[in-house]
């Protein structure tokens, strides 16, 4: 598993590209700011094609189910990890998921 900052790509199920804003600047990879816990929810998804009269885009990030490193922290927040994953706010409500693409680095990992 990868470190995830803010030039990882992260999508929804539908290919909708989820903007990262870290909260922390001073942990980087290649000079990129590392996400930590809470920084993948609640972030605005753009371009997301999954649209139509009955059907919601996915617009933003909800709470994420896994993805937090259980060992490594900054600033006593959890590191994000490549196999990120949690819900969307698109449609169908609690099956639309958001997880990491690429995480654009392959210096820095960690088994948890």
């Amino acid at each position: 598993m990868r470190w995830i900052h803010r030039d990882s790509v992260i999508t929804c199920d539908h290919d909708g590209r989820v903007e990262n804003r870290p909260s922390r600047q001073w942990v980087t990879v290649t000079g990129v700011p590392v996400l930590v816990d809470d920084d993948p929810e609640g972030r605005t998804i753009v371009a997301c094609p999954n649209y139509g009269p009955t059907i919601k885009p996915c617009t933003t990030t909800l709470t994420v189910r896994v993805g937090y490193s259980d060992w490594v922290r900054v600033d006593g927040h959890r590191v994000v990890l490549s196999h990120l994953e949690g819900f969307t706010n698109g449609t169908p409500p609690g099956l639309v998921k958001h997880m990491v693409q690429d995480p654009r680095q392959q210096f820095l990992g960690s088994d948890r």
